[in-house]
């Protein structure tokens, strides 16, 4: 489902800082969701903290691992041909029904020129089968490729995965958040939310990993990392 602020609906393009307009995505979510839910999404964020899923997970001066998947429209993406490129940004997102990675991937769209004039590529990796990539890409007009990572296979190679807790998995239901169909895949397991930035040898030069989805990095400081 596409979401979209007030103010993005009314001037075609929200040029706001990441954090502008999250800030006023939580405020409809403390407003309208019943608290009950907001506890569960709270207690699921506070235990991924808790576990050190963001400290076991790829950081910098790591290696990355190689990989190759299908993008949106289901041609083969090989990491090592991006990096043969230049350096390479990886964007690691649940899926097209999360409107923060929704926002997250139109700001990196905005900058997507900057990227490119850094002499980086960009991409973004998910669960969601392909056909879902495509939607998301077709529907917000996304101009880099959106990857999708059967059963989580590279999202675990970079430490991220996790299985969504029966309570949360319930909430997900009753909102029409089918993962088992969005992501071919009945084990309900995603990743937390991870930006990466790899030099041309595949090494990790920045990393922002963090288990509270609500939180992204602000394009610009990706752009400052590239230079």
């Amino acid at each position: 489902m596409k979401w979209r602020s007030l103010e993005e609906s009314t001037t075609g393009l929200d040029t706001r800082s990441l954090r502008e307009q999250f800030a006023e995505r939580k405020e409809l979510i403390a407003r309208y969701v019943p608290a009950e839910t907001q506890a569960v999404h709270r207690r699921v964020i506070a235990d991924l903290k808790a576990d050190g899923i963001e400290s076991r997970a790829l950081s910098v001066g790591a290696k990355a691992p190689q990989f190759e998947l299908q993008d949106h429209n289901g041609k083969p993406v090989r990491s090592l041909d991006l990096l043969g490129r230049g350096s390479l940004v990886i964007c690691f997102i649940r899926g097209r029904w999360c409107p923060f990675c929704v926002g997250q991937l139109e700001a990196m769209n905005q900058v997507l020129d900057q990227v490119k004039g850094a002499g980086a590529s960009l991409i973004a990796i998910s669960p969601q089968i392909v056909k879902q990539s495509f939607f998301m890409a077709d529907q917000h007009k996304l101009r880099f490729p959106l990857l999708s990572d059967a059963y989580n296979e590279v999202a675990r190679q970079f430490g991220l995965v996790y299985r969504v807790p029966e309570d949360q998995r319930a909430i997900y239901q009753r909102a029409f958040i089918n993962l088992p169909f969005a992501n071919a895949d009945d084990s309900w397991e995603l990743p937390v939310p991870a930006t990466y930035a790899l030099d041309r040898q595949g090494i990790v030069r920045y990393a922002s990993v963090n288990a509270d989805y609500t939180e992204r990095p602000e394009p610009a400081e990706i752009l400052e990392a590239l230079k």
